[in-house]
């Protein structure tokens, strides 16, 4: 009998708060505390045929009325009483984890995040479709740091510490994402498709109750009088649009110019944006038949017509690819990377100078040629070359016509000249860069908001109070490897933690004012 009575009066309160109407002492309780109250009657199972259809009418309802939070006549709770809201435009990584963690630690903040696009996008091409979440090798930040073109001066504080690769694969994993770390550091889940990552983010935010809005743009923003933001809202081809009061405003739009042309309503500069990450072209016809050759392990320089003061990071080691148009492969999108904006001033004109035996130093290859040639004198040079070289046969015939031998001429014939000439080639084999290719998975831009304008601990705007920035909009991006992802789960984590805790204490000292 209690069992029924206690079943019976849950299914009261369910209904009541379906209708928005509670009786009595629940007459001054906030929207929010009404969804509470309804989440957890939800949660409940009951063996009552009642409660299945109370369950489904209970669940569209509250769908409906987090729908209808966001207009512009739903700004005010039902005691009239203004509500913290949080408005995140751009629903890429940044924005998503930053909403997230902004309604973990303040479940009462309104928080609703704003895409002209498809949430996550981003994330569902990187890696080819497996995401790259993050980089597992970085541990130590002072090192995690240096992987920043832009930013790894600033980044070497606080940024890491807060959040870094451990705490993103933690969050991951604990919320039913299982990752691995590959050889090279980078971080994926183990499933190799990125639908993981992006539906455990899309879960996360809809059961805490974030509201994802699609298909809007934030045409505005400005600040009130009271310190609020008065944000429009609507489609770039339509008149019509909407106006919300925001309490906080986080801007995380990547690498869009919607970002920068915000940010410099609220008197902010920008870094001149342009492209990193991205492939060599190189003019030349017997490279471009060696497409799909790949090496482990080249080191790879980089000379501009216009040099600067610091090219130390224009020399880096990793693997390469060679492709139709030229070169690609994590080497040269780190040089791509650290010169960008150096290839942006020489209009994407240099020389590059590779290593394809960075291992064994000139002398040494010199004297395995030798070798070779004793042991093989009577064999053709084109057919073989010593192993210790790791190189494919097609690449080894590419050098020699790039040296000018013949292919039909025998080791025994071939001079010494010839020997240190191969030798030269192939620890100093130049190729002239005529532009740039665009790595269509990881590409990113170099610049934004600049790091001096807010602040690292909080991500908040020292221009602005409450305006947050995370992600790619800032000038901060990272070279391959899961790094630039990183940088939006960081930023969003630190972004959406200083907004949780602000919303949380005014909403304590709400309470505390109207005596809850």
């Amino acid at each position: 009998m209690k069992r029924r009575r206690s079943e019976i009066f849950i299914i009261f309160i369910a209904i009541v708060a379906i209708e928005g109407v509670l009786p009595g002492s629940f007459t001054h309780r906030s929207n929010r505390q009404i969804t509470i109250k309804v989440e957890w009657v939800m949660n409940l199972k009951l063996a009552n045929p009642l409660w299945v259809p109370v369950k489904a009418l209970l669940c569209r309802t509250t769908t409906t009325r987090r729908r209808n939070l966001f207009t512009a006549t739903a700004i005010n709770s039902l005691d009239g009483k203004k509500e913290e809201v949080l408005v995140v435009v751009g629903g890429g990584a940044a924005g998503v984890y930053g909403a997230i963690r902004a309604k973990t630690l303040s479940p009462e903040l309104r928080v609703l995040v704003i895409e002209k696009g498809r949430f996550l996008s981003k994330v569902k091409i990187s890696g080819g479709g497996r995401c790259n979440v993050t980089n597992g090798h970085c541990t130590d930040t002072i090192r995690l740091a240096e992987n920043y073109p832009r930013g790894n001066k600033e980044l070497k504080g606080s940024f890491f510490y807060t959040h870094g690769p451990a705490d993103t694969m933690s969050w991951f994993s604990e919320r039913g994402v299982p990752l691995k770390t590959e050889d090279d550091g980078r971080v994926f889940p183990v499933s190799d498709n990125s639908a993981s990552v992006v539906d455990c983010l899309l879960h996360e935010a809809t059961i805490r109750g974030v509201r994802l809005e699609r298909g809007k743009s934030v045409l505005s923003a400005s600040t009130k009088p009271d310190g609020k933001f008065l944000v429009k809202v609507g489609k770039r081809t339509a008149d019509v649009s909407e106006s919300i009061q925001a309490s906080y405003l986080l801007i995380a739009t990547g690498s869009s110019p919607q970002g920068h042309s915000l940010a410099t309503q609220f008197g902010h500069s920008i870094v001149d944006p342009v492209p990193s990450l991205f492939t060599f072209k190189i003019n030349d016809p017997l490279l471009a038949e060696l497409a799909g050759i790949s090496f482990s392990k080249v080191q790879a320089k980089l000379k501009l017509e216009h040099p600067r003061s610091d090219m130390s990071k224009l020399v880096q080691v990793g693997p390469m690819l060679v492709t139709h148009w030229g070169l690609s492969g994590p080497v040269i999108l780190r040089l791509s990377a650290w010169g960008a904006r150096h290839l942006f001033t020489s209009e994407y004109k240099g020389l590059l100078s590779v290593d394809f035996i960075p291992d064994i130093n000139i002398e040494t290859a010199k004297s395995l040629l030798k070798q070779h040639k004793l042991q093989f004198s009577k064999n053709k040079v084109s057919n073989t070359f010593p192993p210790q070289f790791g190189l494919v046969n097609r690449f080894w015939r590419y050098i020699l016509d790039r040296e000018g031998s013949s292919k039909d001429t025998l080791w025994a014939s071939l001079s010494n000249n010839s020997l240190s000439s191969i030798s030269d080639l192939l620890k100093h084999c130049t190729f002239q860069v005529t532009g740039k290719g665009q790595y269509k998975d990881e590409f990113v831009t170099a610049g934004g908001v600049p790091l001096s304008e807010i602040s690292l601990k909080t991500m908040e705007s020292r221009l602005v109070p409450n305006l947050f920035f995370a992600g790619e909009v800032l000038n901060v991006d990272g070279v391959t490897g899961g790094f630039n992802f990183q940088n939006a789960w960081s930023g969003g984590y630190i972004a959406g933690t200083h907004i949780g805790k602000l919303a949380s204490n005014m909403s304590s000292t709400e309470r505390k004012v109207v005596g809850l």
